[in-house]
């Protein structure tokens, strides 16, 4: 969007209400910010006051600036390295650590690590603002993520991230502690994926989104029966896909408060060491933990594990004691 006009229809109107009400694509901080930075005129005048109430019939002029993404540059954030040749990194990602910039989180993330440690050896096949990134974790799941370092093993890594294993060795797999023990030891979501209509920030199953399949085994159950452990791998790679088809069938993940709330009251009921470890890890129980891939180069099979993250082994061995 970069320009609009609109007459008003309503008397005494408030400008930011206004605008809220005709644009709503736009949130009301970012309506509130173009009026204040005099983005918005009426009748060839520029206003600046959100509060202005506006006429029957003012033409209102909106100016909305395309957006300048900042180019991501290196800093000197430590990386857990569990391989690296000429063609590739392969790293084992914290909890907390945002994988590429984007709105709210221009600095700090492992792009910007990347690139104080690669240099200009990264890929630029991706875009600027993800070079070489050819998969993602949320910020808050931990575990093992590939990056290409040329664009020879971009384009080899992607094709096989988009074949999802299906001709090929691509593994990936995911610990998890959910609520609850499912009834069966092994089973298969399959429930496609979109937006969530009513929370844009959210994802949700929605039969007329994207394919998405997730094998679930069942490793042991916890605290008598309240939780459980268990390995997921994907078969297809969506946003949220774990959390969000756990939560499906009934099993959403500890410490997921996006797809999780309303299993809080479950805590109550753990042991205290328990409850401890769960306030403690503050993120989603989820952490990838095995990484298999075709080296874009040799051709040899890599795969990689990575054991459990400190918080994660810790409400473990708590979920145990009960």
């Amino acid at each position: 969007m970069d320009g609009v006009e609109l007459q008003a229809d309503t008397p005494r109107e408030r400008l930011d209400r206004l605008l809220a009400r005709r644009l709503p694509d736009l949130s009301r901080s970012r309506l509130k910010a173009l009026i204040e930075a005099g983005q918005v005129r009426i009748g060839g005048r520029t206003m600046t006051d959100a509060a202005h109430r506006v006429n029957v019939g003012d033409v209102v002029a909106l100016v909305v600036p395309e957006p300048e993404d900042p180019t991501p540059q290196g800093e000197d954030i430590p990386l857990a390295i569990v391989h690296e040749d000429e063609a590739l990194i392969v790293i084992d990602k914290p909890a907390g650590l945002v994988v590429h910039p984007a709105a709210g989180n221009w600095t700090g993330t492992l792009v910007n690590a990347l690139i104080a440690h690669c240099g200009d050896s990264l890929s630029g096949i991706g875009g600027v603002r993800r070079p070489g990134i050819v998969h993602r974790l949320d910020k808050d799941t931990s575990g093992l993520l590939v990056v290409a370092k040329t664009d020879r093993a971009h384009a080899s890594l992607s094709a096989q991230f988009a074949d999802h294993g299906r001709t090929g060795p691509l593994e990936r797999a995911y610990v998890a502690f959910a609520w609850g023990v499912p009834a069966r030891a092994s089973f298969t979501i399959d429930a496609a994926l979109d937006r969530d209509p009513r929370a844009r920030e959210k994802i949700a199953v929605r039969p007329s989104g994207r394919d998405a399949v997730t094998h679930v085994t069942v490793e042991e159950a916890l605290a008598g029966g309240l939780a459980s452990r268990v390995t997921c791998r994907l078969e297809t790679g969506r946003t949220h896909q774990i959390r969000v088809h756990m939560a499906h069938v009934g099993h959403p993940l500890l410490g997921d408060a996006t797809y999780g709330s309303g299993f809080r009251t479950k805590a109550a009921k753990l042991s205290a060491p328990a409850r401890e470890a769960l306030d403690a890890l503050g993120r989603q129980a989820l952490h990838a933990a095995i990484l298999g891939f075709e080296h874009p180069i040799t051709g040899q099979t890599m795969r990689f594990e990575s054991p459990l993250p400190a918080d994660l082994a810790r409400l473990a061995e708590a979920l145990r004691g009960v």
